[in-house]
């Protein structure tokens, strides 16, 4: 992908960063919730695990390597708050 691509997955880090630390200091997720959502990672990361390997972050922070259909798990509130924020 160049980096002309729309899909504004460049900088901003330090913005996730910053809303996934307020968020989880907000809302405590218990142990294992993660694994019953679907989370918001950034196409050209998912991409990039899939020929490396490597493990994605999703937007809440959960890290691990996708593998499962997101279409059969629902969104993660936690991803789909950070999503939200980051539009406006």
């Amino acid at each position: 992908m160049s980096s002309t691509d729309n899909d504004h997955s460049g900088g901003g880090t330090d913005v996730l960063d910053r809303e996934l630390e307020k968020l989880l200091n907000d809302e405590q997720i218990e142990d294992g919730d993660h694994d019953r959502f679907s989370h918001y990672v950034p196409k050209n990361k998912i991409v990039e695990s899939a020929m490396t390997g490597k493990p994605v972050r999703a937007l809440c922070g959960k890290k691990w390597l996708p593998g499962r259909d997101p279409e059969k798990f629902p969104v993660c509130p936690a991803c789909k708050a950070i999503y939200e924020k980051l539009k406006v």
